[in-house]
């Protein structure tokens, strides 16, 4: 399987592959190929900056000899005005590179400051938000990094890395004490450590989710009141996930039931990018 890096390098290749193709003609026609020149990220609305480590990848591979110079690192609170970074070198590769590394930049700000924001109506309470893998393909490594340098915590990365038994398995495998003992035996044959959640719907199936012995609950699509109720039956004993169309403003209703984790897909499948651009400098 290939790593985090190799994944933002294929994504890197192929986002330079569906922009430049055989050259950006307009450049390559009106600026000289000796032309050196400056542009600067200029962010243009407030939020929470994303994607700066991986900018530098993006002006690396394009071209290494382009110089970057950061002002602002990844996690700060920003606003209209605030220069992120420079970057020096060809005006060509200066200008190949701005579309690429604006919509990965603008894409990563925005998931940040909407996880800031989710993450902020918890504040004082022990439960953290969480990601989905409802994420932009081929972009998943950089919109989960997005959520971590928002303040919140990553689900599992992919198929590959946990055990959740949902209700589609649970229904197919014949209930859920089939489905964690094949999973269990499935892990020791194969040699996997893995930490296995279960999705539950009802109260049985806490009780048989509990008895099955596993590592934490996911209470699908239930009230606050009935979640109040799960995290009293459960008492401890696992984690305790919350996750089915729970939005910013009914957050904090789950939080305060003591739950451990709340998963949201809005912090990357429907997320608003933050504004910025990358201006020439004219010293």
């Amino acid at each position: 399987m290939e790593t985090t890096d190799q994944l933002i390098d294929d994504l890197l290749t192929l986002a330079f592959a569906e922009d430049v193709g055989d050259g950006d003609h307009t450049t390559l026609s009106t600026i000289p190929a000796d032309e050196q020149g400056k542009q600067r990220l200029i962010v243009k609305e407030e939020g929470i900056l994303a994607g700066v480590d991986i900018a530098r990848k993006v002006f690396e591979k394009f071209d290494p000899s382009l110089k970057m110079t950061v002002f602002i690192k990844d996690g700060a609170h920003v606003k209209p005005g605030d220069i992120a970074f420079e970057v020096e070198g060809s005006v060509r590769s200066l200008l190949q590179t701005e579309r690429v590394m604006l919509n990965i930049m603008q894409r990563m700000s925005g998931i940040a400051t909407q996880t800031a924001k989710y993450q902020a109506r918890l504040e004082g309470l022990k439960t953290k938000v969480l990601d989905t893998r409802k994420t932009t393909p081929g972009m998943r490594m950089l919109e989960k990094e997005a959520v971590r340098i928002g303040g919140g915590c990553n689900h599992r990365i992919g198929l590959f890395d946990m055990i959740l038994i949902k209700d589609n398995h649970i229904d197919f495998a014949g209930g859920i004490t089939q489905a964690v003992n094949a999973a269990k035996k499935y892990l020791a044959e194969n040699g996997k450590d893995l930490k296995i959640e279960v999705e539950v719907r009802n109260t049985d199936e806490i009780n048989e989710a509990l008895k099955a012995g596993i590592d934490r609950i996911m209470l699908d699509n239930f009230t606050p009141e009935r979640t109040r109720e799960a995290v009293k039956l459960i008492n401890g004993q696992v984690e305790v996930e919350s996750s089915g169309g729970i939005t910013l403003d009914t957050l904090r209703d789950y939080g305060e039931c003591g739950v451990d984790f709340i998963s949201v897909g809005a912090l990357t499948h429907s997320v608003k990018g933050l504004d910025m651009s990358f201006k020439a400098v004219n010293d």
